[in-house]
């Protein structure tokens, strides 16, 4: 009987009262009495028992990927409009509970998870466009990097620092920004995790939600430990994968529990040594789920054992079977529902899409200046941005390498929509790198490169690295950079470079001479030694410009043209030229080698004033030259690049051996050499030219490239003065290839063929480009 029903019931005794006054026996009246106070014994009963709802609480286990099974329950639970009073999770289960016990619904949950790509979250990776220009550069080379101090290799703590993780939780997590005690969450929620030193499992219930939830998904090696409270955290899981004891001390009547850990594994499973480690590392928590599960009220253990932990691209999948195990215990939820008031609805919330930054106050710098931080981050004060450019400044700062975390929070001020940001970062100690890669293409042939980069060398904003590319034809490369923003930066670089090869006698030959028409090719050694001192200033947030001078010494030799007797080689170029040079750059390419968005300008020009050598009759000239290239998507597979590539030289026509040379697919190239396809390395010369480029990517499976290309171009000397820069295209052609995105970097193999020359070749490429 509910309170209406009551007033309904008293006035009806009232009137009965009334209209029987008179005629009313002391029988009646008791019997009035009697039936008035037995109705207010039932009405009191019913409210006792609303008193006493029973307690729902919810228990979410840890597993890596597979606990997207968790939002799938989660949206069975929502469904049913069932009210979850207290949450409790470990590891991917307290990445979920946490965000359900904000407010989120488990739809939410699922589109946000879907929309995430795993291997840019988990790997600490940030946009190409956090990067400065001179990180890109010399970032995009290297397959493996180690800590080198001491002269001594060392493994890194973690294959990530946590990072975007931290970015991504914290964000979602804004509507309670201001709650510390985790018992005054829309829905009350702890979680678990390990203190490394004492190997005690850790109840994290108070302090910032965000970090206490990072670090209960610390998986060691994967991500690198927590410190909170001078205490170092890492995974929950390691101590606590399921802690439904804890939640039942808390209150609850009825526990509902999600488990989607590993099961063992029989001997036909267990083939490498990783599997091996994985299940012993099982066996403690399974071994405890044993006495763990009977003590939930309902059960739930989603069927994922065709999924491992890091299966993050199959979600959707392992969210379906989520739900699919939640409806199977579809009658036991609904009478959990049934015992409760009344059937709840979830309010949507949604993150905060802009924000102003009032002020910064950042603890933990020792070693870098205030200005290097705050240049980094690029925030101006009061000014309105969106998240998203908030969190590209975070990364700007982590994407210098110099930090290994950053803790920050979002505190209000009077004003709703501006806040004070407060952070704590922790500046890296190791300063040394060795990096390794290694490389094969066809004009550079085999090599391998070991790279010490040192950080801090002279001051605390400097970068040292030095490369050694050892193979058919070795080479170095070394660069130093003081890295001053938006002032003036300095760098230095220096360069050798060697290759042998079949190349058009235009390139090193005068243009009168008589060979030019008996001779294809001429083979030669080129060996380039380049050194440049340059300062740089970026504007507009996105343009590097760089004005510098530079030296060079090119010698090109070769014995094609020795006669029997002959023993020496014949000299074709040994000189050393003076230039100065301006450089403007923006690039913004998602992906350097398969970019789906974004656009790219490299302008060039060089200034050449004087030479000794070889070159006796030199005189001034300049070499002016520009990339362009633009790339968008049709859809998430398909993507089409655009790239124009143009130069000339004016003044002095006596130098060849600085002309352009095109021919073959490659990247990095030195001096005036270009990529064309159809011909063969440098088989195309001229002191001119155009070239326009047409790429196709469909990514078949994810990291799977294939490509489609054609190319376009005139060369010759003179090509601007003639005005056939505009004429039809006289060298042609076209390119099918199979690209494979590898730790390595791309496994490249190209066909192709041009239909002036009826000639077809294949260009095989493996690892980064150096």
């Amino acid at each position: 009987m509910n309170w209406k029903t009551w007033l309904v019931f008293q006035e009806q005794i009232k009137f009965t009262i009334i209209i029987t006054k008179n005629r009313v026996k002391i029988v009646g009246q008791h019997i009035v009495i009697l039936v008035l106070l037995l109705g207010l014994i039932v009405n009191t009963s019913v409210f006792a028992q609303k008193k006493e709802e029973p307690k729902v609480g919810l228990v979410l286990s840890g597993g890596g990927a597979k606990g997207f099974a968790h939002i799938g329950v989660l949206k069975v639970i929502d469904s049913l409009g069932i009210e979850v009073d207290y949450i409790a999770g470990t590891s991917m289960g307290a990445v979920i509970g946490s965000l359900y016990s904000t407010g989120y619904s488990g739809k939410q949950l699922e589109a946000f998870f879907n929309s995430q790509d795993f291997n840019v979250l988990i790997n600490d990776e940030f946009e190409r466009s956090s990067k400065t220009f001179y990180e890109r550069e010399n970032a995009e080379k290297y397959a493996v990097s180690l800590p080198f101090e001491n002269l001594k290799i060392s493994l890194p703590s973690a294959l990530s620092r946590g990072q975007n993780v931290y970015n991504l939780l914290y964000q979602l997590m804004l509507p309670v920004k201001e709650i510390d005690d985790f018992s005054q969450l829309p829905i009350p929620f702890f979680c678990v995790a390990t203190d490394i030193e004492t190997g005690e499992s850790i109840i994290m219930d108070k302090g910032s939600l965000a970090e206490a939830v990072t670090a209960s998904g610390a998986l060691p090696s994967l991500f690198e430990p927590v410190v909170i409270d001078d205490q170092i955290l890492i995974d929950g899981g390691v101590t606590n994968n399921f802690p439904v004891e804890e939640l039942r001390a808390r209150g609850m009547d009825i526990i509902i529990g999600v488990d989607v850990q590993d099961a063992l594994k029989d001997r036909e499973s267990l083939k490498s040594a990783p599997e091996i480690l994985l299940q012993i590392n099982n066996f403690r928590t399974i071994n405890a789920m044993k006495n763990k599960a009977p003590l939930t009220d309902i059960y739930i253990k989603p069927d994922i054992k065709d999924f491992s932990v890091i299966s993050f691209d199959e979600g959707r999948d392992i969210i379906e079977n989520g739900e699919l195990a939640a409806k199977a215990k579809l009658n036991e939820l609904i009478e959990v529902r049934d015992n409760q008031d009344e059937s709840k609805l979830r309010s949507q919330i949604t993150p905060l899409d802009s924000l102003r930054i009032a002020s910064v106050s950042i603890d933990g710098i020792n070693r870098f200046t205030r200005s290097y931080v705050l240049g980094k981050l690029k925030f101006k004060g009061e000014e309105k941005i969106s998240y998203s450019k908030f969190k590209k400044g975070i990364n700007n700062l982590m994407a210098t390498n110099n930090f290994d975390t950053f803790r920050y929070q979002l505190k209000s001020t009077e004003n709703d929509s501006t806040y004070k940001l407060v952070g704590n970062i922790k500046e890296s100690d190791n300063t040394t790198f060795l990096k390794l890669g290694v490389h094969y293409d066809g004009l550079y042939k085999s090599a391998a490169l070991a790279n010490i980069t040192k950080q801090r060398l002279l001051f605390k904003n400097d970068l040292a690295s030095l490369d050694f590319i050892l193979g058919d034809n070795s080479r170095y490369n070394f660069d130093y950079f003081i890295d001053k923003g938006f002032y003036i930066s300095i760098g230095l670089k220096s360069r050798f470079n060697h290759f042998s090869k079949g190349v058009n006698p235009g390139l090193v030959l005068d243009d009168d001479s008589p060979l030019l028409e008996s001779l294809n090719k001429i083979d030669v050694d080129l060996n380039d030694f380049t050194n440049q001192v340059y300062l740089q200033t970026i504007f507009r947030k996105d343009f590097a410009l760089r004005l510098g001078g530079e030296y060079k010494r090119l010698k090109i030799t070769s014995e094609t043209l020795l006669e029997e007797d002959q023993d020496d080689e014949i000299t074709f170029e040994n000189s050393d030229y003076f230039s100065l040079y301006g450089n403007l750059v923006f690039d913004d390419y998602d992906n350097p080698y398969f970019p789906k968005s974004g656009f790219y300008f490299n302008g060039d020009f060089h200034w050449y004033l004087g030479a000794s050598g070889i070159n006796k009759d030199f005189e001034p000239f300049s070499i002016a030259k520009a990339d362009i290239g633009y790339a968008f998507s049709f859809s998430n597979n398909v993507a089409f690049k655009v790239e124009t590539q143009g130069g000339f030289k004016l003044g002095d026509d006596s130098t060849n051996s600085l002309n352009f040379a095109l021919g073959g697919y490659g990247r990095n190239f030195i001096n005036n050499i270009y990529s064309f396809y159809g011909y063969d390395y440098l088989e195309i010369t001229g002191d001119s030219f155009v070239k326009a480029i047409f790429t196709l990517d469909y990514e078949l499976f994810n990291n799977h490239h294939l490509l489609l290309a054609a190319n376009y171009g005139n060369v010759e000397n003179g090509l601007f003065e003639t005005g056939n820069w505009l004429s039809a295209p006289d060298y042609t052609g076209y390119a099918l290839g199979y690209s494979l995105e590898t730790f390595l970097g791309p496994l490249e193999g190209k066909f192709t063929y041009s239909p002036e020359t009826g000639n077809s070749y294949w260009f095989f490429n493996l690892g980064f480009w150096f």
